[in-house]
């Protein structure tokens, strides 16, 4: 669904322009940099950035595998203030929010790989980690944290070093540790569309052993639309407000040693997401018996015209759906001990709380038909110990892995079904168990060759009630992931390399088993997922202004489950339709120093994914865009006195998809593509100890479907909650 502003930007031929002037832009800007090369070989003005993405440290250039990575200084300037804005700008990647309309959550898609759903039964195809500790549920976490030193995404399965639910990739976000330095840092916003933002990050030493970090915010923004039926309404349609905040504490008595103790939480409340419902014509009576006492009667069929004229309006008549909330809290333990100058262990242990409320009213009408208010919650905590070191040329990551998850859904509390009960009852508990090593050896001073392996053994224990009494299931996996890598540094100081990795999920039970009406023995788990990926690529600074990175892989997955929900007699029935799937394609990515002032960085991403037929039809990857790409330049204006004014825009494309794994016309799936574009203009005084910001986001107003599903009766069109917003925002640091 488009705004009519985007009309010039959404012709084809204005998007394949744009396209081919990034890619245009970064090779010609390849030849422009090595002629300038030779005055400027003494000014290197690209820094490399260290990440920890193979548990070790080491500069982007040198990991055999593609990685992005955003440093937390420049993530406001690109407008970039949760996950789901991470996944405008890296290739191959697409954030997607559905979870019963809740506003907070975010799931990722990194080639073709990601998850559909959000309940307890369901694992995510990419992992994030914050700060080593693994994230098992992507609804309502602490995503507004101001004091982010980096966030890392790794493309492609990582199953050696990051286990399970690594398949399509992972994202790591790291934080800042606690250390001596005296600093104070307050941050404003304010914008159109109600934004009010503020946020505060404090770190000192207390003494030369023990230091700490602190920081909290509340962020807050109106919504998008109205619940037209439902007058007393808390908060608007795509309201959001939310208090988060942080606390680190680090004792390292020596250089040998250190302990850091972080606690974390947040809470927020809003109005359900923007989405709205092709209905077409809907027969009603079968639902009859289902009507709440009092409400509104249907005369006949369901049709389009029963739903709010503005999409973006609501006209469910059921109020317990209207509000959204999310808790969330952590404790974390992470301890650093060189034994020897060559040997190092490491500890982090963690433990984790989240629960949501949320739900649909699937038919988006005054009707109390199908209407599934929703809880959740998930308790999990985890504990890994690593030993790590070199010997000569050799070096190794190895350590073991231990993770507990108990969670539960409850849908359908708050509604007339089975007499006010509860539609679906959901309890699972995950218990993994891993080890793993990764060995490198420097050949030559040029040749790196590395290898790892990781056992992993997984339990689950998994009842559901759908109104017929529980059904109780249980199963196990165990799977032996591998990894083998060579990277070579060319005498242009590029870095080639090629890499074989595997990937490795448990099986999954279905999420909402009604198929329990018809048949008892159907809640069962899919069997354990693999994907193993073959990769090469280059990557380095080609010039002192120019750097890039470029990778073609081939992946393939076997018992991939894709999500298929369809209504049925019990309610809104999602089974597990298992596939396999290859995918394949090429990233690029690359920043070009045009001058000292003048900076463009590019990303580009194409992917062909395949997916075997089922029964004479050839699914779809789901919310997978073939390509992906962005442009963001930027340029820095030096004032008299020595102020700077910095300026820059992003733009980020994605073509288009589908909602579901059916790519059937008469499902109505199909998600077209979408282009936003964001700006940032900041000026900073001579002195530098504070800025002021004017920042647009989604500046052309593009709205654009966020995700879709056909239900069998009607299509779910969950919309875009990323309105435009212009505003000021003002930082300071003392």
């Amino acid at each position: 669904m488009s705004n009519t502003s985007n009309n010039l930007a959404s012709k084809p031929c204005f998007r394949l322009a744009l396209l081919a002037s990034a890619v245009s832009v970064a090779f010609c800007g390849s030849l422009y940099a090595q002629e300038q090369t030779s005055e400027d070989e003494d000014n290197a003005r690209i820094e490399s950035i260290t990440v920890t993405a193979t548990k070790r440290s080491q500069v982007i250039y040198e990991v055999p595998l593609s990685i992005s990575a955003f440093s937390g200084e420049a993530l406001a300037s690109q407008g970039i203030s949760d996950l789901t804005d991470v996944g405008k700008f890296v290739p191959n990647l697409n954030v997607t929010g559905f979870s019963a309309g809740h506003t907070s959550s975010a799931n990722p898609f990194i080639r073709g790989i990601g998850l559909q759903d959000h309940l307890i039964t369901t694992d995510p195809g990419v992992s994030v980690y914050v700060d080593g500790v693994y994230l098992g549920r992507q609804v309502g976490q602490n995503w507004n944290l101001n004091n982010i030193e980096r966030i890392e995404v790794l493309r492609g399965p990582q199953g050696t070093l990051y286990g399970r639910n690594s398949i399509g990739g992972a994202i790591n976000i790291i934080t800042k540790q606690p250390d001596d330095e005296a600093v104070t840092k307050v941050g404003v916003e304010a914008g159109t569309r109600g934004r009010i933002k503020g946020d505060v990050f404090v770190n000192r030493a207390l003494s030369d052993s023990l230091s700490f970090n602190f920081n909290a915010g509340y962020n807050a923004r109106d919504g998008l639309g109205e619940f037209i039926n439902v007058p007393d309404a808390e908060y608007d349609v795509g309201e959001t407000k939310e208090l988060y905040t942080r606390l680190s504490v680090k004792y390292a008595p020596n250089s040998d040693f250190s302990l850091v103790l972080t606690a974390d939480a947040n809470d927020g409340e809003g109005g359900l997401r923007p989405y709205t419902t092709l209905i077409d014509e809907v027969p009603t009576g079968a639902y009859y018996t289902g009507m709440r006492f009092g409400s509104p009667t249907p005369s006949g069929p369901l049709r389009n015209s029963d739903l709010a004229p503005d999409p973006y309006d609501n006209a469910t008549g059921t109020k317990e759906v209207t509000t959204v909330s999310n808790e969330a809290s952590g404790l974390s333990i992470t301890a650093d001990w060189s034994l020897t100058d060559t040997l190092t262990t490491k500890a982090v242990v963690s433990h984790r709380t989240s629960e949501y409320k949320a739900g649909l009213d699937d038919d988006a009408t005054i009707y109390a038909l199908d209407h599934y208010p929703e809880r959740g919650d998930a308790d999990q905590t985890s504990i890994e110990l690593q030993l790590n070191g070199y010997y000569d040329e050799f070096d190794f990551v190895s350590g073991i892995y231990w993770f507990n998850e108990e969670g539960s859904n409850r849908q359908g509390e708050d509604s007339s079904f089975n007499g006010g009960g509860n539609l679906l009852e959901l309890d699972q508990e995950t218990t993994s168990r891993a080890v793993f090593v990764n060995v490198g050896y420097g050949v030559t001073d040029d040749l790196r060759i590395s290898g790892g392996l990781r056992y992993t053994k997984d339990e689950k224990q998994a009842t559901a009630n759908v109104g017929i009494g529980p059904f109780t299931s249980e199963d196990d996996w165990g799977q032996l992931s591998y990894e083998l890598s060579a990277s070579y540094t060319l005498e242009n100081g590029l870095n080639f390399y090629g890499t074989v990795q595997s990937g490795y999920q448990s099986g999954q039970f279905p999420a909402r088993p009604y198929c329990l009406f018809g048949d008892p023995e159907c809640f069962v788990a899919s069997d354990n997922i693999t994907a193993v990926n073959y990769e090469v690529g280059l990557k380095g600074q080609v010039t002192d202004n120019f750097s890039m990175s470029v990778a073609v892989f081939n992946t393939e997955f076997e018992d991939l489950p894709y999500q298929v929900s369809t209504t049925s007699e019990g309610g809104f029935d999602t089974s597990n339709l298992v596939v396999e799937q290859t995918s394949r394609g090429i990233e690029w990515e690359s920043t070009l120093y045009f001058s000292d002032n003048f900076k463009l960085h590019t990303s580009l991403g194409y992917m062909d994914v395949d997916v075997s037929e089922q029964d004479g039809v050839k699914p779809v990857a789901p919310l997978t865009p073939d390509l992906t790409a962005s442009i963001s330049p930027s340029y820095e204006f030096e004032l008299a006195g020595g102020a700077t004014i910095s300026t820059r825009i992003d733009y980020s494309y994605r073509s288009e998809m589908y909602g579901e794994p059916s790519s059937d016309p008469g499902r109505m799936t199909e998600i077209d593509s979408r282009e936003l574009v964001n700006f940032n203009i900041a000026y900073t005084p001579a002195q530098g100890d504070w800025t002021v910001a004017l920042y647009g986001r989604n500046i052309f107003d593009e709205r654009y479907d966020n995700a879709r599903l056909n239900t069998g009766d009607y299509i779910l069109q969950v919309l875009n909650n990323d309105a435009s917003e212009f505003g000021v925002r003002f930082n300071t640091t003392f």
